[in-house]
């Protein structure tokens, strides 16, 4: 990897990277004070996004010796300082799969609060001089969407037929207003996904999961964009008419500005919602910064806006602190909201001990329309510590990290009371670097959740009264569930053929399902193998299942297995074939913790009906062939195809059917000016 601090901040860097056959992956590096978390311990410096695309050229080659590699970066293809002379960071760092190791030219700590700091420079740069920067994208799209006609008559299904619209035209432009400013526009883009995303289980039913943004578009500099609290979340936009987007560096301050029309089939109201998005953040001193955030979508007369102050201070090499404030006002449905959010954040970056103490909070009527909340109307306080010992050189164990996690979520209306958490947990955490490569974990997690009244809002119980009949009563819950988990992970070396990871949680956990205790079983299972250097197929297995503990029954179970087969033709060329299974299967609810008594959900009508059994299955299969010799130059050709099993309680009649299916086109040719 070459890590390439073009403004010299000491805080972001563009990354560029090879293996010794010229393949390339490249990203931006922007540090956060944030080296991940959870179970594991986490790398020894934060890692790279590597999700954008830079123009640039490579080739790598073996040696009797080891291996040669060899780098080309057009001035074109990055932004840098408009000073005659300039002063840029610089670090390359050597990563040896197999082992995990990684060597820094740049001598690096790992007590410190910054690894880019650490950078080596290049010094007295003159005369840089990247000429006119033009790049234009025109490119062509069609789609035929597949579904099932009308039923033939007795109910039988009807043929299959196909809708295929007209090409659609469209295009983006980059011009580099100057060496430090960035514009970009597109107008009728496609922003559709060649892929579906990897299916995700939830273990807290409150939490919204969080897919990733994959569209060069929004990619392409949305390093700048970041906030702590995920203020700018470009998924939200779902599919824009046209955007426009500055983005770059002035006098020591990040600007990122990003404005779209949104198609009208995104909006509640029948309009196209339009978004405003603003990111600014001035360096202050060598490795701190402040910035401020604002938020704006307007669909008709309904509007959400939000703004924020934030800062990261880095104090005496190995501390840093962080904190964020933002409030929000929303209209819509004859009503206006507002609310805040805040967050704060202390931690040190030691060589052995490593402290994060955090805090943050959401007010119920925060709303964000530009952003991503995982979860609004708590409080979550965390006090992370970790203890690192290093073993010698050549023992089994290169490293063991060892710490407890205390975790604690309010209501944030009972926290501004100063009333009681509703969960706490207690986790200690452990995990170790083994020679050769190896990677084991092992946690014991102590909870006890508190029970959430809105959660079971519309939940009753259908009670038996003794001389015949039933009533309906609300749902109460028991005050309390306590958990004991146990958690055990293991990753394998980046073996030449073949590498794997898995992760395992079982023990008594919460069963939001009835809001009783439940034995749980939760895998997760990663493997990739390379029989030959072009060919890859990589397997993902999750399973999520859950048993009452009064008889042994299962109350919620859900398997997704996921296969993704990729062939290179060739450097520019590759075929991928992907296919995921989703099953799951709910049984009938009852009151579990209490009574036994089945329970009765509230339908859209209003009318409280029982929660009987549900089963699902979905099967989805995405084909792709794809030619890009440079970003920006691509020709995707593919198909995807979604089947359903409409009698999934029922094995008797269960069956996958063909719900729809697609074929696509997409052709654009990089015109670099």
């Amino acid at each position: 990897q070459i890590l390439l601090s073009t403004f010299n901040d000491g805080r972001q860097a563009l990354v560029f990277s090879v293996n010794p056959l010229g393949v390339q992956a490249d990203g931006t590096l922007v540090e956060t004070g944030q080296r991940g978390g959870g179970f594991a311990a986490g790398p020894a410096r934060e890692q790279a996004d590597l999700s954008q695309d830079f123009v640039y050229q490579s080739k790598g080659r073996l040696t009797p010796g080891g291996y040669e590699v060899e780098i080309r970066i057009p001035f074109k293809s990055i932004r840098y300082q408009s000073a005659a002379v300039q002063r840029w960071g610089v670090n390359v760092v050597r990563r040896v799969q197999h082992s995990g190791y990684e060597d820094s030219w740049a001598p690096a700590r790992r007590a410190g609060a910054s690894f880019l700091a650490q950078s080596g420079a290049l010094s007295g740069l003159t005369d840089l001089r990247r000429g006119l920067v033009l790049d234009a994208i025109p490119t062509v799209t069609q789609r035929t969407d597949g579904e099932p006609g009308a039923p033939a008559p007795g109910g039988a299904p009807g043929p299959w037929r196909y809708d295929g619209a007209r090409p659609e035209l469209g295009g983006s432009v980059r011009w580099g207003v100057t060496n430090n400013l960035t514009l970009n526009g597109t107008a009728n883009p496609d922003f559709s996904q060649v892929e579906a995303d990897a299916g995700q289980v939830q273990f807290d039913p409150r939490q919204a999961l969080f897919f990733a943004e994959r569209r060069p578009f929004f990619l392409d500099g949305i390093e700048q964009f970041t906030t702590p609290s995920q203020l700018v979340y470009t998924r939200r936009i779902v599919q824009p008419v046209a955007a426009a987007k500055l983005t770059g560096k002035v006098r020591g301050t990040d600007v990122a500005l990003l404005s779209a029309v949104d198609d009208a089939a995104a909006s509640a109201r029948g309009t196209n919602p339009v978004f405003n998005i603003l990111r600014l953040q001035r360096d202050i001193g060598g490795q701190s910064r402040l910035g401020v955030a604002y938020t704006d979508k307007v669909d008709g007369a309904d509007y959400n806006r939000v703004a924020s102050v934030d800062g990261r201070f880095v104090l005496g090499r190995i501390y840093n602190a962080q904190f964020q404030l933002a409030g929000s006002r929303t209209a819509g449905a004859s009503r206006v909201t507002d609310g805040p959010l805040w967050t704060a954040r202390v931690g040190r970056t030691g060589r052995r001990l490593n402290v994060n103490y955090s805090i943050s909070g959401i007010d119920p009527d925060f709303r964000t329309q530009s952003g991503f909340i995982s979860r609004a109307g708590v409080v979550n306080a965390a006090l992370d510590h970790r203890v690192t010992f290093f073993g010698p050189r050549g023992a089994l164990v290169e490293s063991f990290t060892v710490g407890p996690q205390l975790l604690g979520t309010w209501q944030y209306r009972n926290f501004t009371r100063r009333g009681d958490m509703q969960d706490k947990k207690l986790h200690l955490n452990s995990s170790a670097q083994l020679r050769g490569g190896w990677q084991v974990g092992a946690s014991v997690l102590t909870e006890t959740f508190g029970y959430d009244p809105q959660l079971y809002a519309d939940v009753a119980v259908e009670r038996t009264l003794a001389g015949g009949g039933v009533d309906t009563v609300p749902f109460t819950g028991t005050p309390r569930i306590p958990n004991l988990d146990y958690v055990l992970s293991v990753g394998t070396p980046q073996w030449k053929r073949f590498s794997a990871s898995s992760l395992a949680v079982w023990g008594r956990d919460e069963n939001f399902f009835e809001w009783a205790s439940a034995d749980i079983l939760f895998v997760e299972a990663n493997a990739e193998v390379r029989p030959t250097e072009k060919l890859r197929v990589g397997g993902r297995y999750v399973h999520q299942s859950y048993a009452r503990r009064t008889d042994g029954s299962t109350v919620g179970v859900r398997r997704i297995p996921r296969l993704r087969a990729e062939y290179q033709i060739a450097r520019p060329i590759f075929v991928r074939v992907v296919g995921q299974y989703d099953a799951s299967r709910q049984d009938a609810l009852r009151d579990d913790s209490r009574t036994n008594f089945p329970l009765l959900r509230r339908d859209a009508s209003g009318s409280y009906v029982r929660a009987g059994a549900e089963a699902a299955r979905r099967f989805r299969a995405d084909y792709l062939f794809s030619y890009q010799p440079t970003p920006g130059t691509v020709l995707f050709a593919g198909y995807g195809s979604t089947l359903d099993d409409p009698a999934a309680l029922d094995p008797a009649t269960s069956r996958l059917e063909r719900v729809n299916d697609g074929f696509f086109l997409k052709a654009s040719y990089l015109f670099r000016l």
